[in-house]
């Protein structure tokens, strides 16, 4: 059974996720309208990702600067699928883009699912969370990373039959363009990306980021892509200078998708606040210091591959700097790097793709409104 679904994509993870998932769909024979939102627009973090995997828009949409943004973002989705009319809207992780599509799919009658679905941080700050508890309220298929999010999704009332643990489709990318691990004894260095509004938007958590990078020159060389929204606050708040001036750092801009992996694979460590980084750390058998006090992805802190070390006090910062050193020893290395990967084995778009074509599923799409006019209760007793 072929299905015409509605894809959209905001950032440059989602593209990186949702190609190989959007080939494998159209390899099925699935019709695929695939929508920019228009969240990002560095060309480093949309367009050239886009044309190097492969992954071109079929509508691409722009958004306003400022606070009308995200009612920009809405009126974008709700637009969209009037125009193109679809079986079904897929969307991916925790991005703007997932709660926007995933409203305007329910308020068009159109069913909605949920790539990623699952991944809880537990952190009620977190706009990420809200955005993936919006997605799991509107969802009638929930594709879950691994057993652990399908878990979380069951703990909180989801059927069973609603949810299928496919895998986590970054595998499928890294599977693809054929980046493959490189032996601890050959790595060297620190790999740092930050990003997150509660890291790079707070003035003292910014200067302790900086701090960390010079101490983190210790353990070897530092390269250090900058985020577009971290060089408008380096340079907002003066940091810039003296960050560039750090002996032993590399400052550079956002990499290319696959120089961004070599430069992961090459590394003895890398200190983050990405959630894909730490994903496609795992199936390189790299360990991560992660800047945050919480994380969706929990399997990797379970196996102690990541370490979790906020950035909100001096002795957070200087605890992040420690496990940078304990993660980078060599006896943690070699264990790091024998430990399966548990994020997925690479088949998340095929498997996929062959879920939506089997009829089965056609009854789970349904949005039919119940009826209790029988005295029924809808709980049990």
């Amino acid at each position: 059974m072929k299905r015409h679904l509605v894809v959209p994509f905001g950032t440059r993870p989602e593209v990186i996720k949702l190609a190989p998932v959007v080939q494998a769909l159209r390899a099925e024979g699935h019709d695929v309208t695939t929508i920019d939102t228009g969240q990002h627009r560095d060309a480093a973090m949309s367009d050239d990702v886009q044309r190097a995997l492969g992954l071109l828009p079929d509508v691409r949409l722009t958004l306003p600067d400022g606070p009308s943004r995200l009612a920009a973002l809405m009126a974008g989705a709700t637009e969209t699928l009037a125009a193109h009319p679809s079986d079904l809207v897929l969307a991916l992780g925790d991005t703007h883009t997932v709660p926007a599509y995933a409203l305007a799919a329910r308020a068009a009658g159109i069913p909605f699912a949920h790539l990623e679905a699952g991944l809880r941080s537990f952190n009620p700050r977190s706009l990420e969370e809200v955005n993936r508890r919006v997605a799991a309220a509107t969802a009638q298929l929930h594709f879950a990373p691994t057993a652990r999010a399908a878990a979380f999704l069951a703990s909180e009332g989801v059927p069973d039959e609603r949810i299928f643990v496919v895998g986590n489709p970054v595998i499928d990318a890294l599977r693809s363009n054929g980046i493959r691990p490189v032996p601890p004894e050959h790595r060297t260095g620190v790999l740092v990306t930050a990003h997150r509004a509660s890291n790079v938007d707070d003035p003292a958590r910014l200067r302790r980021l900086v701090d960390v990078l010079g101490r983190l020159t210790t353990i070897g060389p530092v390269r250090f892509p900058i985020h577009p929204r971290t060089r408008d606050r380096l340079a907002q708040h003066g940091l810039l200078p003296h960050l560039t001036a750090l002996p032993g750092l590399t400052c550079e801009n956002p990499l290319g998708y696959d120089d961004l992996l070599q430069a992961l694979a090459q590394s003895r460590v890398v200190v983050t606040d990405s959630g894909g980084l730490q994903e496609e750390a795992a199936y390189l058998g790299v360990p991560v210091v992660v800047l945050r006090r919480s994380t969706p992805r929990w399997e990797g802190v379970e196996a102690g591959a990541a370490v979790l070390t906020g950035i909100s006090s001096d002795a957070e910062a200087s605890r992040a700097v420690a496990a940078a050193h304990q993660l980078s020893a060599p006896s943690e290395l070699a264990r790091i790097a024998s430990l399966p990967c548990p994020y997925g084995d690479g088949r998340t778009g095929p498997r996929i793709a062959r879920l939506l074509s089997d009829p089965a599923i056609t009854p789970l799409l349904a949005l039919d409104e119940p009826d209790y006019t029988d005295g029924r209760l809808p709980w049990a007793a």
